[in-house]
């Protein structure tokens, strides 16, 4: 019988991936005692034996995009401890109102010098666009572009912004459309950043969650924040959206998704980045919008994922030696398995971006121009 060294060498020999071997997305690993923990806490224990030193890895994206797809976790069988972390996902809302600002408090909290270490000027934390540029900057601004050109945004719209994180796509729209922007948010230092950043701008920026809102809209817009929303409230985001949205006004989901309806998420992304993130299916959303939304268009650009990320990584290491003294080893490692496991995942298209353009269900709308200047 095989001995568990053995046995994970040869799952990840299957995957072109070599255990102290010479290429750069070989591991090399410190510890023997991984192999027995990779095997039993899989995604969980691969992540923490990371930030703990237990092995490294030269280019941790190339591993994980052949990680992944070798399809090697569906290759381990799933134990009793793996069975159990599903269960609250399934049994409990753990996106409920009470639970709400765990998110902001854990990660978009963490401290503005983290994020404006790594992000570009309109401190965009999404997919950037990089269909004609390689910089980063442009990236952002083509997104921010493409999101307004999408929603046809005018001048004497009244834009309402779900999740508006540092104010970037509100600053955008109401400095290059004229148009006046509401703003919603539960994470203070993200509201106190944004109110700055867009000061003298038609912006509003309010500190409330998303199930409260009403009003009249005649375009929605929610960038990134679809993902803490969890699979029991996907309706009430729907129900929220017709409800606020004017009859023949339009709204634009811009979400990260997978490729299967799941009730949890990676038990090592929660537990150490987004506390109760859950990644949607077009399935999950098209049932949410059953009756209440027509889905104008759907446009996947998760292979944009990966540069941005990529070029996330490349500015946070740049800038640890000036975050070093706030932040300790294990945050780095912890940070560059983030951001470098997730340029994997979209590498391999095991997780996706998609923008959904969307108008109200039944409005007799005329449709709209979904991919606006051929982008």
């Amino acid at each position: 019988m095989p001995s568990l060294k053995e046995k994970l060498c040869a799952l990840l020999h299957s995957a072109g991936i070599q255990v102290n071997g010479d290429n750069p997305w070989d591991i090399q690993v410190h510890d023997d005692c991984w192999y027995g923990r990779a095997l039993k806490n899989k995604n969980l224990g691969l992540g923490e034996s990371y930030m703990e030193g237990w092995w490294d890895c030269q280019q941790l994206d190339v591993f994980f995009d052949r990680l992944i797809r070798a399809q090697l976790c569906g290759k381990l069988r799933i134990g009793l401890s793996e069975r159990l972390r599903l269960l609250p996902g399934l049994l409990c809302n753990l996106q409920k109102c009470s639970r709400a600002r765990i998110i902001a408090d854990r990660h978009y909290n963490l401290g503005n010098d983290l994020f404006a270490a790594f992000l570009d000027p309109n401190w965009q934390y999404s997919c950037g666009y990089f269909q004609r540029t390689d910089s980063l900057e442009q990236a952002q601004e083509d997104k921010l572009a493409m999101i307004c050109g999408k929603l046809e945004l005018k001048e004497s719209d009244h834009l309402l912004d779900i999740g508006c994180g540092w104010g970037g796509l509100a600053r955008y729209a109401a400095s290059h459309y004229g148009c006046r922007v509401t703003a919603v948010n539960i994470s203070q230092p993200q509201l106190e950043f944004a109110r700055e950043f867009c000061q003298g701008l038609s912006v509003e920026f309010i500190e409330e969650d998303y199930r409260s809102l009403s009003g009249s809209y005649d375009k929605i817009v929610s960038v990134g924040m679809f993902e803490h929303v969890g699979w029991r409230n996907y309706r009430t985001f729907m129900q929220v959206v017709h409800r606020c949205l004017k009859p023949d006004g339009l709204c634009l989901l811009h979400t990260i998704g997978g490729d299967t309806s799941k009730t949890s998420a990676d038990p090592w992304i929660s537990k150490y980045i987004f506390p109760n993130g859950m990644l949607p299916s077009i399935a999950q959303i098209s049932k949410a919008c059953e009756t209440l939304m027509t889905i104008e268009d759907v446009h996947n650009i998760g292979s944009h994922y990966d540069p941005t990320l990529m070029a996330w990584n490349e500015r946070f290491q740049k800038s640890w030696d000036q975050l070093k003294v706030t932040y300790d080893m294990r945050f780095k490692r912890m940070w560059e398995y983030y951001l470098l496991s997730c340029a994997g995942g979209f590498r391999s298209r095991n997780i996706h971006l998609w923008q959904i353009l969307m108008s109200r269900f039944g409005s007799g709308r005329a449709s709209p121009e979904c991919r606006p200047y051929g982008l």
